[in-house]
């Protein structure tokens, strides 16, 4: 199977991947993510508010759902990745489930993901996999540019509270659309088997979804070779409860909860899908 990249990583930080899996493989992920919503773990959470049509977000479920594990091992999801990223070797560091109900008008604001987490490095890349169409104004979209840094101060969606950085640390987010031409934004209508792949320091965004759209997606978050473990004071999202007894500051991700997924070898730029092995 082949796919097309549609913009530049390097330079914006997010691309289009067209037809990146199969329809038998999206058929897989819709399983995972609807197996997931009626079996959510205790780190999901609603991120729309009471008033609002549901906004499901849940994380780290690679374990116990065969579904998505199936995915991750068997489509070429981690090779697209480490195309991008340049990396010899390729880890998973989390899947993150996001399902907005039809009528959901809560607009997830612009934001970097690598703020919150508790890895540092640059070889990194989110896959944002909708199960769903996509269309223009309600796909995530992205200011180009911005995985270059710095980074900024990463707030709770609902009532932007600083719960990870203390207030003053880190700068606050530009008034991206105040400016256009300094901040150009890119986005894609899309397709089920069309993806977008994005560094964790893109900042980005997504509107609400109309009365008869259905917004599934099963995301994934990927490490490259310089990914390395950075401890934090606070509750990190999604947490690792233990790892940082388990893992020093600035030690590779060798660990059984993120496993390696793809190696560069001499057949691996030809030949599409992983070779891993996930233990449940």
């Amino acid at each position: 199977m082949s796919w097309t990249i549609e913009g530049d990583f390097t330079a914006d930080g997010a691309v289009c991947v067209r037809g990146a899996f199969t329809e038998a493989q999206m058929s897989l992920a819709g399983t995972a993510v609807d197996e997931n919503l009626a079996n959510l773990s205790p780190l999901a959470i609603r991120a729309s508010a009471e008033s609002d049509g549901a906004f499901i977000e849940d994380f780290c479920n690679w374990q116990r759902i065969a579904p998505m594990r199936e995915f991750l091992a068997d489509t070429a999801a981690a090779q697209i990745a480490g195309h991008l990223m340049g990396a010899e070797q390729v880890r998973l560091y989390h899947d993150h489930v996001l399902v907005k109900e039809p009528g959901t008008r809560q607009a997830t604001p612009w934001h970097q993901d690598q703020p919150y987490y508790n890895v540092e490095g640059t070889q990194n890349v989110s896959m944002w996999l909708p199960i769903d169409p996509v269309d223009r104004e309600t796909t995530l979209e992205f200011v180009a540019g911005t995985h270059r840094g710095p980074w900024y101060m990463p707030r709770t969606f609902l009532d932007e509270q600083a719960r990870w950085f203390p207030e003053g640390s880190l700068a606050e987010l530009p008034d991206f659309p105040a400016d256009p031409e300094r901040w150009p934004v890119v986005g894609w209508a899309l397709e089920p088997g069309d993806a977008v792949f994005f560094h964790m320091l893109t900042a980005h965004r997504a509107r609400g979804v109309s009365r008869r759209a259905r917004r599934r997606v099963m995301s994934i978050r990927f490490l490259g070779d310089d990914m390395v473990h950075a401890p934090r004071r606070w509750v990190t999202s999604p947490p690792f409860d233990g790892l940082d007894d388990e893992l020093a500051t600035g030690a590779t991700l060798d660990h059984p909860l993120f496993p390696v997924l793809w190696e560069r070898t001499p057949q691996s730029s030809e030949t599409p899908g992983v070779s891993a092995t996930l233990d449940s």
